[in-house]
């Protein structure tokens, strides 16, 4: 067996250059990674070839235009992405523990979550633990698991998913309801039913939530299990913005029930009811850890649903 001296001696790069190579790969740009780690970018080009030279393969492809993974890059990036994660979470909880640094919670909320349902994240812990301090941030999904596997948020609160990385977690899940609404003075009688309510659904200006969010893609599935056919005339990634615009009588929407709480001026709007009812469940994903740190297992707890 190898000792540890024999091991670190022969190791093709160290995590300062692994975190580097992940500068460079996020972004795409030498030039943006050097800007971050505060180096020129020729220092930066220097590490990384230095990195594909100890491992002997190439980790990125290199144009007058782009910088891209190679086949190695991409593989070292998704299996590495923890691994730095790990080891930046282990440096921020020595820091909160022991030099007293003020704890922050680092949150990610997904685009498609209206503002109405911030309060029930934010509010409890605002009153209960004034002295932790709250980061959030509005991100896609997608870039919420990324950020959360390189532990640069803490939580996230997001749309379910079925499956999540081993190393992620769900602490929480409730569900989201959602209504029609249209313009209180267009669209006349609208039909609860049947072929009457399908030809009704056809012959609509839609305004959904976009199909790149998981939402958006789960409602058009409900919209085919009805055997509706609705084109939208506009796609946007806020529910808050599509009720203003169902409000101005541009179309009409399916929202979240909870979504409508905020809206100052309700008369604008009529809400349908349907015996049809879509739903998404909202759950709230943390990195799997050994041992917690109390002041997010405390902001969690504050979470109200």
């Amino acid at each position: 067996m190898r000792s540890v001296n024999e091991f670190l001696a022969t190791v093709p790069f160290d995590l300062y250059q692994l975190h580097l190579f992940h500068l460079v790969a996020r972004h795409r740009s030498f030039t943006r990674a050097a800007e971050l780690a505060g180096l020129t970018q020729s220092a930066i080009t220097r590490q990384i070839q230095a990195m594909e030279t100890g491992l002997g393969v190439g980790l990125l492809e290199r144009t007058t235009r782009s910088v891209d993974l190679s086949p190695a890059g991409q593989f070292l990036y998704a299996e590495s992405i923890q691994l730095l994660g790990d080891v930046d979470s282990t440096l921020q909880g020595l820091r909160e523990a022991f030099t007293g640094a003020r704890p922050v919670v680092r949150v990610g909320v997904s685009r498609s979550i209206g503002l109405a349902h911030l309060p029930g994240f934010f509010h409890a812990n605002l009153r209960r633990r004034p002295e932790v301090g709250c980061r959030v941030g509005c991100l896609d999904s997608d870039d919420i698991l990324a950020a959360l596997l390189a532990n640069e948020l803490d939580l996230g609160v997001m749309c379910g998913r079925a499956k999540l990385a081993k190393s992620l977690q769900v602490t929480h899940r409730f569900t989201d309801a959602f209504a029609l609404i249209v313009p209180a003075d267009g669209n006349g009688v609208v039909p609860t039913r049947g072929d009457a309510l399908a030809k009704w659904v056809s012959e609509q200006s839609w305004l959904l939530i976009s199909d790149t969010t998981t939402t958006g893609q789960r409602l058009r599935g409900w919209f085919r299990k009805q055997r509706w056919s609705a084109e939208p005339a506009m796609e946007l990634d806020s529910f808050d913005l599509i009720i203003n615009l169902v409000s101005l009588g541009m179309g009409v929407s399916f929202v979240p029930v909870r979504a409508l709480a905020l809206y100052p001026n309700k008369r604008s709007i009529r809400r349908v009811s349907l015996k049809q009812r879509f739903e998404r469940e909202l759950v709230v994903v943390t990195r799997r850890r050994t041992r917690m740190p109390e002041h997010l297992s405390g902001f969690i707890g504050n979470i109200l649903f």
